[in-house]
């Protein structure tokens, strides 16, 4: 993707006095501590000071410092107790764009709102990144302190050189990336179509060019950043999730054994929010100590149970040995009937499954009018029970043996299962299969078929040990 030039103004001035080349140079692919980018301007306003004078709360001990690998992140400068209050954010502080229902607000407002209604909701990020981008050109943004201290490039996909996508190596992933990569080529046309002959006032962005690279910063800047949490109430009672960007919160990293945690003041679910004697029930979101965090401690919060895909396109790093990582492949006969060969089960016939195994596949969603073929290996099933299913059902000789089995003992790994197919599963489903991915993918099967095979060793365990005299 080409990168060009975004104008942004640093100044109260109405002339467009400074700009600054935007640019998102990608680290190594497969890389998961990329080097840490310069933020927007050298020297941004002090955050914490920033935060603290609009009527938030930042703990004493909360400090921003550098975080090897990861770049600048919060850490704790004393040991702060479990409980303690962190961070607390008033309600105008967080960065949210208002209702793509109303038309209401001045023309530039009306204008945003059209271009966010071109965009799918997979892509919600770039719905709040149009916003991001509205401020960060607007003179005397109100969120400016926040804005400059943003990262100048970021290191997800859509930003790697081309020869870099092409070796990710994995087709799902692939199609991600190029999906976001053409969405934003697009979407700039629509843009420019948009902006094109407005008038001052009503340019949403003070008449600068917004291109493919701009955008692309906005949206990775939310889908890196921002959280999706409680909005207004519905007239059900429940809440719609709405993006935010929260400033100084963001900076937390990522752990799955987080230390710290987000409240919100209205979640019905959370009563100790309405009992706070140290802050103004107009505070809405705070960050607490999950746990007790020992001085010089980052505090991280858990972005949520994600696979690496995700993780790689939304945030630009990746999670060895994540434990939600997992494969996505397409249920192919052909292929498994070669790598039960591989396996030396060359009685298995994948491609050409007699009437009853027809039947059950079917059942499974993978024969039959409009199948869905998508299935995947890795995360906590390990296999995904559809997959497990078809591979007892298809490696089984005893019509009988199988259909005493109903399909969830059959998508399980249970004792009660045919145990003989699992002897055959690991190899016969995950050998083949390995050569088609990079390295981090074939990680994920190696794990896998490690941890089938030690549960089905402890399930023939404790069968022999049942068994009679």
């Amino acid at each position: 993707m080409a990168t060009r030039d975004l104008y942004c103004i640093t100044s109260k001035s109405p002339s467009l006095i400074h700009y600054r080349r935007l640019t998102c140079a990608a680290a190594a692919v497969g890389s998961s501590s990329p080097p840490s980018p310069s933020r927007l301007v050298p020297h941004p306003p002090d955050l914490i000071k920033w935060v603290r004078r609009e009527g938030g709360f930042v703990h004493q001990a909360v400090k921003i410092a550098q975080v090897d690998p990861y770049g600048l992140g919060l850490v704790a400068s004393e040991e702060i107790p479990n409980g303690s209050d962190l961070i607390a954010l008033p309600h105008h502080v967080p960065l949210k764009f208002g209702s793509l229902e109303s038309d209401g607000g001045d023309g530039a407002y009306s204008v945003l709102v059209n271009l966010a209604r071109q965009v799918p909701e997979e892509l919600w990020a770039m719905r709040l990144g149009l916003k991001l981008l509205q401020e960060r050109a607007k003179t005397g943004s109100f969120w400016w302190p926040y804005i400059s201290n943003l990262p100048e490039t970021y290191s997800v996909p859509i930003f790697f050189p081309g020869e870099d996508i092409k070796n990710l190596q994995y087709a799902p992933l692939l199609h991600q990336v190029n999906k976001r990569c053409h969405f934003l080529l697009d979407f700039e046309k629509e843009v420019k179509q948009t902006l094109e002959n407005l008038k001052l006032d009503d340019h949403p962005f003070g008449g600068q060019d917004v291109d493919s690279s701009s955008l692309g910063w906005a949206m990775s800047a939310v889908s890196s950043r921002a959280f999706r949490l409680y909005g207004k109430e519905l007239p059900d009672g429940s809440r719609a999730n709405v993006p935010m960007m929260l400033p100084l919160i963001d900076m937390c990293n990522h752990s799955f054994n987080p230390n710290s945690e987000i409240i919100q003041e209205k979640n019905k679910w959370n009563t100790r929010m309405l009992v706070k004697a140290s802050f103004s029930l107009s505070l809405c979101v705070y960050v607490v100590a999950g746990t007790q965090i020992k001085q010089d401690e980052p505090l991280v919060l858990n972005y949520g149970c994600l696979n690496n895909d995700l993780f790689l396109l939304d945030y630009g790093f990746v999670i060895p040995s994540n434990p939600y990582d997992c494969i996505e492949l397409k249920y192919d006969g052909a292929l498994l009937d070669a790598a039960s060969m591989a396996a030396g089960s060359p009685n298995a016939n994948f491609s050409a499954p007699a009437p009853w195994q027809q039947q059950i596949l079917s059942l499974l969603n993978l024969d039959g009018e409009a199948p869905l073929l998508k299935v995947s290996i890795g995360g906590p099933e390990l296999v995904e029970g559809r997959l497990l299913a078809a591979l007892r059902v298809l490696l089984a000789n005893d019509k009988e043996a199988v259909q005493k089995h109903d399909l969830n003992t059959l998508k399980s790994l249970s004792a009660e299962a045919p145990l003989e197919c699992q002897l055959k599963l690991p190899l016969c489903a995950l050998s083949l299969l390995s050569v088609q991915f990079r390295m981090q993918k074939k990680s994920v099967i190696i794990d896998a078929m490690r941890d089938l095979t030690r549960r089905v060793k402890l399930l023939l365990s404790k069968e022999s040990v049942s068994a009679p005299c």
